[in-house]
Order: C-alpha cells, then structure tokens, then sequence
C-alpha cells in the first residue's frame, strides 16, 4: 500500500502554504534569509515532491541580507485564481508585505508588487466563490472590553488588480486561547455556508498549535471552535520526537477528502532541532461542521495511507553528488543574502569562491524592516539543506591560503552558532582548523534592546602543506567526525565534536541547518579563489 510518509519534504522548508490545480499540487516555503527565495514543490501524489522554482530571485528584483539566519522571508501564502498564481508574502530585509504572480509556478515570476497599505505580518489572500478577493493579517486590533488592543486577526476587500485594499479592514477573531501568544498565519476556506479561519498561535516552539474559527458572515467576529487546537503536540511532552507542530495549510481533493500540510520538527537526540522545522502532512475530516485534523489518533503520524484518488507519481530527487558540471547550480542549492558581485563561479567543473571580506561569523545587527538596503550583506557561502539526522558532506578543494584567508566546509545554525572546518595559514604555517563558534544573546533580533557576543573556539588543528585537501564532516545525530586528507578513500580523523554545541535549545528551531562551502578574507577583500571540486551530501 502506498504512504504518506512525514515529512513529505524533509529538512528546513517551513511554513507550508498549498494549492492544487486541477491533478497538480503546489506548496511553497519560507526561506528566511536564503537566496533566492521561496521554493515552490510539486507533486501529484502527496507523497513524492520536487523543487521546481524558486519564487523570488535577481530577476524579479529580490533583495535579502545575511544577518542572525532568522530574519528575511517567511509566511506565504500560495494561491491559483483564473489562470494567475499569487504569492504573498512578508521581506522583513526590505519593504514588508509583497505580492509576486506567474501563469507557470515554474517561473519566471513577476516584479515584486510593494503593499504598502497592508500592515503586520502573515498577510495572506482568500479568493471567494465568486471570484471577490479579500486580503487577511495580523496586528493589534481586538479591544479585550479594557481598552488595551491585544494581538488578532483582520480580513479586507481587496482589488487584486490594483493591489490595494477595498475598505477599512475588519477584526474577525482574536485567538482560541484568551491571551493566546502569537495569533498569525490565517487562511480562509468556503466549506459549505461557512467561512473557516485557520491560524497559527502559541508561538512556533513547543506551544504551537493550529486553530479554527468560522462566521457565515465574512465581516464579523468568528465563533472559535470549542475543541480548539484542532492540531498540536504541546499536550505530549517536550520529548517528542515530532514538536512544534502548527501553522496549518488545507487542500481539497477531487474526490472530496481533504488534507492539511503544516510545520513541525523531529527531535534529534531528545534535545535539538537541528533540521529546523519541516513539512509535514495528515488527513483531515469534517464532522458537525468542523474539520478533524488526523483523525482517530489526533496526533501527527509518522505515516498516513495515500490517497487512493491520486495516483502514485515520480519525481527526480536531489543529486546527492554535485560535480559541478553545468553552468548554473541546482535549485536546491543557496546562497545566504543576495549576491550583489559575482564571488562565485563554475570553471573547470569546479565551483570557485573568491575570499571576499565578509565573515560568516559577522556580529549580529538588529532586524526590522529596512528604510534602505545594505548592498554588502552577503557571505562567500553555498550551502544545501541538512535534511536527515544522519548526513555526510565532503567536498575536494583547491586552496592555499594567504594571510587572513580562509575557506572549507561549513555548518551554519542561526545566532551564529556554526562549525567552521576550514583551511588557513598563521606565522607562516598552513593549517587545517576546527572552530565551533557560539553566541550569547539577550533576545530575538527584532526585540529593542537586542544585543549580542559571538565567541569562536578553536576545537583542533593540524598542519597541512599540499595543495588539495578532501574534507568530511559526519553527523550522526549530535556525534559528528571530521575527517581530512589528500584522496577520500584514505581520510584521516582530526577530532569530534559535539553537535549539540551549536543545536541548544536556545537557537531554536526557526530554521535548520546549512551544509557548505565557504571563502573569507576575513576582512580583506581577495582576489584569491578556493576551487571546489564536487560537494556530496549522503
């Protein structure tokens, strides 16, 4: 029989948002402070997803900085109407609130339409039966009866061809908690004489949850669901090994099922979350005029049967070896923050960084919306998703370092917790070092207030003089192993490590891991390049 395995996309692609058109289903992601942004996933089976875009790119103008890892794009919404596909979406590196539209999810999407009238985060579009479009998001604006504005939900007319809102917007719920934290995400559905609200609250760690609400009039205020959450993990303990479950997404099938998909995260050695949070997927029923999220066991599922209206499809998966032998790189490969100069290249089957002067390691800047655009906010790093506990990455790279210059493999975790297994030279002699670097922070970076210490400790170092180096990383959970030497069937173990170093609780799970290389002059700008050979993620 044919599952549905969770995740159905695994690793660090949250905040799923689907639509289906016709036999084809599409869900698009967050992709924080990742260039380019937004990956678009599609499949006909619920079961099987490829990446087949990426939403927002240089082409359409996107802009995004490298800062805390946390910051940038995050929230779609996905949505077909006659013949258009509309995403909407919030740049915290930029303006805010966007819309972006394309005939083809493949792309090419369009020039970014600014929102300026829309306020808040987690904006998101609901297209009627008939046709009207109204535009929903967050902000303070239900009266809790003693004169404070507390946190909740507003919908508006909107004139999607003009891109502007029709009205005064209206306050339609508030939370299904009294003084729930976090009430965000709302999608709106037409189910029969009902509007249904679906939102998100409790915040996205270990209180997440899904909430319903509905109205048969639009514009009033939603009778919440007396069984709210409909979906949550925050009942079973902070062991787990699904968490975070929320920020829920629903789609109906032709035969008249339907089904959610939604964020959570597999924990890793009971404590950490270092794939960040991931789409998952269960079925949903409707019973007296209200949907069931997994119904019987009201749990997410490691496996669901598929439907048995689709039909069992096939999709290319990720290479595992890259060997840098086409022009231009995959889409499932990153950058973090936009480019602005060409500091990479693919030459000789082989992927070059130039050593610019930016760190991966730059201090913290507090986040908000940007009045303008810091053009330098990028870093020297190509990087893939972790998407299982267990991974190994290895690259073959061409590089003698000068001076401050710096390059080899890297793992990225938000707050500027990362693990750098680099090569580099000091009074004369050519190493290969380990440095965990950590951060002590006194709040998120878009809290006032927000300041931050990076820490860099060197874990081992050896010295090395030939030209090319094989390096290896090996994650078994928390227990990793980096390995060197000059071919990959005779690699040499440098040292241990203990990945919960750069995993705590502290970091979260806002977003997941990053796997790759990397070129630094460490504040001097180089014209020296480090030549990858291939990169292979097993």
């Amino acid at each position: 029989m044919a599952v549905l395995q969770n995740p159905i996309i695994p690793g660090y692609y949250p905040d799923p948002s689907i639509c289906r058109v016709g036999d084809d289903y599409y869900i698009a992601c967050s992709s924080f402070e990742l260039f380019p942004g937004i990956p678009i996933f599609h499949s006909r089976d619920l079961m099987h997803w490829e990446q087949i875009a990426n939403v927002m790119t240089a082409n359409n103008g996107f802009h995004m900085e490298a800062n805390c890892g946390i910051g940038g794009l995050m929230a779609p919404t996905l949505r077909y109407h006659d013949g258009t596909f509309y995403m909407m979406n919030t740049n915290f590196a930029d303006r805010g609130n966007y819309i972006v539209t394309t005939k083809d999810p493949a792309g090419p999407w369009s020039e970014i339409h600014w929102l300026d009238d829309i306020p808040g985060i987690d904006a998101s579009l609901f297209f009627d039966n008939d046709g009207q479009c109204y535009v929903m998001g967050t902000g303070n604006v239900w009266d809790n009866g003693a004169g404070v504005m507390e946190r909740g939900i507003w919908v508006a007319k909107y004139d999607i061809e003009q891109y502007k809102i029709i009205g005064a917007p209206f306050t339609i719920w508030n939370s299904a908690l009294r003084g729930a934290a976090s009430p965000e995400a709302p999608h709106l559905y037409h189910v029969g004489d009902y509007y249904y609200l679906l939102i998100a609250e409790g915040g996205t760690e270990h209180f997440h949850s899904v909430a319903v609400a509905r109205s048969k009039d639009l514009f009033s205020f939603f009778e919440g669901f007396p069984g709210n959450p409909v979906l949550t993990h925050r009942h079973m303990g902070y062991h787990c090994p699904i968490t975070n479950v929320g920020h829920a997404d629903l789609v109906k099938l032709p035969d008249g099922s339907w089904y959610a998909v939604f964020l959570g995260s597999r924990l890793i050695d009971g404590t950490c979350k270092n794939l960040g949070r991931e789409t998952f997927i269960c079925p949903v029923i409707w019973e007296r005029g209200w949907p069931m999220f997994s119904p019987e066991t009201g749990k997410v599922e490691w496996f669901y049967p598929a439907p048995g209206c689709l039909a069992e499809d096939i999709c290319r998966p990720e290479q595992e070896r890259d060997e840098f032998d086409s022009a231009e790189l995959p889409l499932y490969w990153t950058f973090w923050g936009t480019p602005y100069e060409k500091f990479w290249s693919i030459q000789d089957s082989c992927l070059k960084l130039r050593c610019i002067p930016q760190r991966a390691d730059d201090a913290l800047r507090p986040m908000g919306f940007a009045p303008t655009v810091d053009k330098t906010a990028y870093r020297a790093f190509v990087a893939r998703r972790q998407r299982q506990p267990k991974a190994q990455i290895t690259t073959k790279m061409h590089f003698v370092p000068q001076e401050k210059e710096t390059a080899g493999l890297l793992v990225v975790q938000a707050m500027n917790h990362q693990l750098h297994f680099v090569r580099c030279t000091e009074e004369g002699r050519q190493l290969l070092r380990v440095i965990a670097v950590t951060c002590d922070f006194t709040s998120m970076p878009f809290i006032p207030g927000f300041s931050s210490k990076t820490q860099h400790q060197v874990l081992a170092e050896v010295g090395y003089g030939a030209a090319d180096v094989v390096l290896r990383i090996c994650m078994d959970g928390e227990d990793w192993k980096l390995y060197y030497g000059t071919e990959e069937a005779e690699l040499k173990e440098l040292c241990a490590f203990d990945g919960h170093m750069i995993n705590p609780e502290q970091v979260g799970c806002m977003v997941g891991t990053m796997l790759g290389m990397y070129a630094s002059g460490n504040g001097t700008d180089s014209q020296h390049t480090a030549a990858f050979d291939f990169f292979e993620l097993v």
